[in-house]
């Protein structure tokens, strides 16, 4: 028998039992993006439109897809990677009067929640360590230069060897209150929804340059919230997926 206080999430975010929304008591708008802090490095991005990896069928792409652990040695170059990133979370369109982006996957109340960090292995001109994606500059910004990042985070995911053995690991962060300031505690559902969305985009791309992803759930919550600096409930690890070429 199913533990109650799994269902008990469901029965506390149904309309009846949901406290009014910030919006709807007329609060300001968060952020829909987290500002590079002063004196941090960010990298430029191969704009989308210039990106010319071939095409690739979309039903073969769907019908290939399978999680993958191992990869080889070889590293992606930085157009594969902006691709990665465009196709996951980039941003078509900032409307600044209505305080909105628009990103290439759908989101709830286009609240978009997330922030993409990035534990870089093997990515031609990037030395290892930890990126974030800042979308609507379409930049890398630099986090930290260190080649054993990958390895503290690999001992975050309970020593799972495709993060160890990946290009590049993606880490999605939620920024909840982008999304509870419009449905308030039902927020919580709607998060998890949105992380599908943006990971099922990542394995669809991937497949169409020979490259393989490992959805991650299983991590230590508070092992990977420390290392990454996160300060849950405002801001904590919801998803990750490891990703490397093919064998």
């Amino acid at each position: 028998m199913l533990k109650d206080n799994g269902y008990q999430f469901v029965e506390e975010t149904k309309y009846p039992n949901i406290s009014p929304s910030d919006q709807h008591q007329e609060k300001p708008q968060p952020p829909y993006e987290i500002q590079v802090e002063p004196g941090i490095k960010s990298i430029s991005l191969p704009e989308p439109e210039a990106i010319d990896l071939g095409h690739y069928d979309l039903r073969k792409a769907i019908e290939i897809r399978r999680s993958l652990r191992r990869y080889t040695e070889d590293s992606l170059s930085l157009e594969e990677l902006s691709y990665l990133l465009w196709l996951t979370q980039g941003v078509k369109k900032v409307d600044e009067k209505r305080h909105v982006v628009w990103r290439t996957v759908p989101s709830a109340g286009c609240r978009h929640p997330f922030e993409t960090y990035l534990s870089i292995n093997r990515v031609e001109g990037l030395e290892p360590g930890l990126y974030r994606y800042i979308g609507t500059e379409n930049k890398l910004a630099i986090l930290s230069i260190d080649s054993e990042f990958n390895n503290k985070l690999t001992q975050a995911c309970i020593g799972q060897h495709q993060v160890a053995t990946s290009a590049v690991t993606f880490i999605w962060a939620a920024v909840p209150y982008r999304t509870v300031w419009r449905y308030s505690e039902r927020s919580y559902r709607y998060l998890y929804l949105d992380a599908g969305h943006v990971c099922q985009n990542l394995h669809l791309a991937a497949e169409s340059i020979n490259c393989g992803v490992c959805a991650i759930g299983a991590y230590d919550d508070d092992a990977a919230d420390a290392l990454m600096g996160f300060n849950p409930p405002e801001m904590f690890v919801i998803y990750m997926a490891s990703l490397g070429r093919r064998e």
